[in-house]
């Protein structure tokens, strides 16, 4: 706004222009972001895509879990942000617990790609 020396009014008006013509996307937090064609957005949240890094990267139980700060540059987030989805695996039994000097670790498979116990 401050660039372009308009009101915050003018900004949420152009926006719902725009999502009229599904240009743009309202996103958590009361930000607008611009969709662009030919580029598909994921939309499940952070903690999902963290599972689905165990079982994309063939990871097994005991192997090292990759860091935040490589993490955060993979899906364009920052390292606090992907610190909270780290610690929702942890919660969830999934990681280890993170320590100074110490990799995360895989605990467990994500639900659907563990083998039946008996």
């Amino acid at each position: 706004m401050r660039h372009h020396r308009v009101s915050r009014g003018v900004a949420l008006r152009v926006f719902a222009a725009l999502r009229k013509e599904g240009l743009a996307e309202p996103v958590a937090g009361g930000r607008w972001r611009v969709v662009r064609p030919g580029r598909q957005i994921e939309r499940r949240p952070l903690a999902e895509l963290l599972e689905a890094v165990i079982t994309d990267d063939g990871l097994q139980v005991g192997e090292p879990f990759p860091s935040t700060t490589e993490l955060s540059s993979r899906f364009g987030v920052s390292r606090p942000t992907m610190s909270k989805a780290l610690d929702k695996l942890e919660s969830a039994g999934l990681l280890s617990e993170a320590r100074q000097g110490k990799q995360r670790t895989v605990r467990a498979l994500p639900t659907g790609t563990e083998s039946p116990e008996s």
